[in-house]
């Protein structure tokens, strides 16, 4: 279909002030948060699911590939129109449509930043408990689609442990409920499968978000330690010992010294390591649980360890935390993140080998990660204007995820396939998993419209 025809026909369905076409904004929608460029031919804004269920419907009748967007945090290509077609951005689509605190759920659309919602319901006393570190500007649609986690997730579950229910738009426009308020839905469990299908199955226009109150007591604690190993080996130990706390968060020294330089946060910059601890629940037993955390860190050769005393010394802990990738991104122009998964008892291991090959490919790696269940985020720092170095950053980047495999662990723990994991997927998956995979695609889009060249590599090898 001709370019003029396409739009003029999507200012007809959606009205003019919700199609975006300029060579500019063409532009700015290139990209996400990862290495990969591709132009969408069009931008449609739709501000409901009616319109987004014409613009798919018109999309299906003249075949014309369709990606769905939210705020563009995403870090493996999946939210880039690699083969054109039109992106359609959600983040009009931000309203809390129902609060039913009795109930302890919401209903909101998939353009509502997460920390938005975080913020409205912290006002009534409740949390939802997802937190990926871009939260400020993250949407839950995206959420979903990446079945993100963040720090709160070793404890909480991951996003679509949240998510109880979905109103979904269908390759041809159908307008379908998966799930829903109710608990135990009889049928196929389809939430299992859409969660983390990165809009490669169908666009969600409404979700129904579980919350929770929030903890009578928490305790946050930052330890310092003077060797990544016994860091690692005190995650390790207090998970052994029957403990859960909230988070377990680590960072190496090249993150520690970035952070401190942007936020000025107090975190010791001779530290070979740091682990964010926080605890939260009752407040009868949580300085017992403390104390047992406390005596498992000096086990393992702890430097330092400091409690936040209130409100404001957390927050100054945790403004480092989630601020790391940001302090790291001022290190060089550009960085790669893998966030591949190990088990907990080989971190130690895990991480003296991504050093191992930082030092092949001459690239620094920092390195911050959700400690707990072993899902690491190593930065792979670089320039991409100098092609040899963008050569080495994906052979380091494969190298790293077949590690992770190697370890026992998998290729990606919340970020996504996307485009920039396609390759490592024959790391995991045999052909015939592969295929499987492919017929719930054609279940649900069975001629590839949805976000096509993602997710699932095109011939299937073994892993």
């Amino acid at each position: 279909m001709e370019k003029d025809k396409m739009i003029s026909e999507l200012v007809r369905l959606v009205g003019k002030e919700n199609v975006l076409c300029s060579d500019m904004h063409l532009k700015l929608y290139e990209y996400d948060a990862s290495l990969i460029r591709s132009k969408p031919d069009c931008i449609v804004c739709p501000t409901s699911t009616e319109q987004v269920s014409k613009v798919v419907k018109f999309a299906h009748d003249h075949k014309i590939p369709v990606i769905a967007r939210g705020s563009g945090t995403n870090l493996s290509g999946g939210s880039v129109a690699v083969r054109g077609g039109i992106a359609i951005v959600l983040t009009r689509m931000n309203r809390i449509l129902e609060m039913d605190i009795e109930n302890l759920r919401v209903v909101v659309q998939p353009g509502v930043v997460t920390l938005d919602l975080k913020n409205v319901l912290a006002r009534h006393g409740y949390l939802y408990q997802p937190d990926p570190a871009s939260e400020k500007v993250t949407t839950i649609g995206g959420n979903f689609g990446e079945n993100s986690g963040g720090p709160h997730c070793l404890k909480y579950g991951v996003t679509s442990n949240h998510v109880l229910g979905v109103e979904l738009v269908l390759y041809d426009g159908q307008v379908v409920e998966v799930g829903g308020k109710a608990l135990d839905n009889p049928g196929y469990d389809l939430m299992g499968v859409l969660g983390g299908s990165e809009g490669t199955l169908g666009i969600v226009t409404q979700a129904v978000l579980r919350i929770m109150p929030k903890a009578e007591a928490v305790k946050t604690m930052l330890c310092i330690f003077n060797s990544i190993e016994d860091g690692g080996n005190t995650v390790t130990a207090i998970i052994g010992e029957g403990i859960i706390p909230a988070t377990l968060e680590m960072m190496d020294n090249l993150t520690i010294k970035a952070v401190e330089e942007a936020y000025h946060v107090g975190f010791p910059t001779d530290a070979a390591a740091i682990l964010i601890i926080e605890l939260d629940g009752l407040k009868d037993g949580m300085e017992r649980l403390t104390e047992r955390i406390l005596a498992i860190c000096r086990q393992h050769n702890v430097r330092e360890i400091r409690v936040a005393k209130d409100q404001a010394e957390r927050d100054k802990i945790w403004a480092g935390r989630k601020g790391a990738f940001g302090a790291v991104g001022r290190l060089r122009p550009n960085y790669l993140v893998n966030d591949g998964t190990v088990p907990r008892t080989r971190l130690p291991e895990t991480l003296a080998k991504v050093v191992e090959i930082g030092k092949k490919y001459k690239l620094p790696i920092a390195n911050v990660f959700h400690a707990g269940d072993g899902n690491l985020h190593p930065l792979i720092l670089f320039d991409e204007r100098d092609k040899d170095e963008l050569t080495r950053v994906h052979a380091a980047a494969m190298e790293i995820m077949k590690l992770c495999v190697d370890m026992g662990g998998t290729i990606s723990g919340e970020h996504g396939i996307g485009v920039e994991k396609i390759q490592g997927m024959s790391f995991i998956f045999s052909a015939s998993d592969i295929a499987a995979m492919k017929k719930v695609k054609a279940a649900f889009d069975p001629e590839n419209m949805f976000n096509p060249g993602k997710v699932l590599p095109e011939t299937e090898k073994a892993a």
